[in-house]
């Protein structure tokens, strides 16, 4: 087994060691040296060693970074590579987001897939949001091996997502099951906005901001058509 995000530093800086969990695996794409270092004696980020050159989700759009921010993306240009974790170390993936919200749409189980394995995500936020979101998430790495999304529900966010800022942050008290992360997303997106409306930041929902699960579900990913999700609530 083993638990990985985007950035080792950040699953160490919140308990996620191998001293706590004995036997599992914490690695994440991003990384450091012991001393904090990004680069090796080479002069090349560590990071490097973790990515798949041969799995590349390329776009149009060209990453161009500033020195502090290029430890983070690995590579700049026009190809976002897979990390080595899902095309190489793993072969089925449960995948645990938090019910967030990134302004009036949700980062859920789509999105935490698609910007997690990835590198060079910065060119890909303001223009292709929508588009990474479904499409990363459809090559073989990620749609081959999710098998469950479990969605963090206990505490989450509704307005100045994905960050967690405090004023925020509320109890929804829920957790999301299900295969299909397309129709998981969908429920959660329902959920966050009725709490958005609930606080008057916004007024209704808003088609637009649902676009991503309807390019997964024309890629077959899941059901994004609320008529046509099955759900099961159970209280306890």
């Amino acid at each position: 087994m083993m638990i990985w995000d985007r950035r080792e530093m950040q699953l160490h800086e919140t308990g996620y060691t191998e001293d706590n969990y004995p036997g599992i695996k914490i690695k994440g794409t991003e990384c450091q040296d012991a001393q904090g270092g990004f680069i090796n004696k080479d002069g090349k980020f560590y990071s490097e060693d973790r990515i798949d050159k041969k799995c590349y989700f390329f776009a149009d759009v060209e990453g161009e970074y500033d020195a502090y921010t290029m430890p983070y993306m690995v590579n700049g240009g026009k190809n976002s590579y897979f990390t080595k974790i899902c095309t190489e170390d793993v072969t089925k993936i449960i995948n645990v987001p938090v019910l967030k919200n990134a302004g009036s749409a949700v980062t859920l189980c789509l999105k935490n897939l698609a910007f997690g394995a990835i590198t060079n995500t910065g060119r890909l936020h303001q223009q292709l949001w929508h588009e990474t979101c479904a499409y990363a998430c459809a090559f073989s790495p990620l749609r081959d091996k999710v098998v469950l999304n479990i969605v963090d529900g206990l505490i989450g966010c509704f307005d100045g997502g994905p960050s967690a800022n405090p004023q925020f942050m509320c109890n929804y008290n829920t957790l999301l099951v299900g295969s299909d992360p397309v129709a998981v997303d969908r429920i959660g997106h329902d959920i966050v906005i009725a709490k958005r409306i609930e606080e008057g930041i916004q007024v209704k929902d808003k088609p637009e901001a649902i676009r991503f699960m309807h390019l997964a579900e024309e890629l077959k990913l899941g059901i994004a058509d609320r008529n046509n999700i099955s759900l099961t609530e159970f209280n306890v």
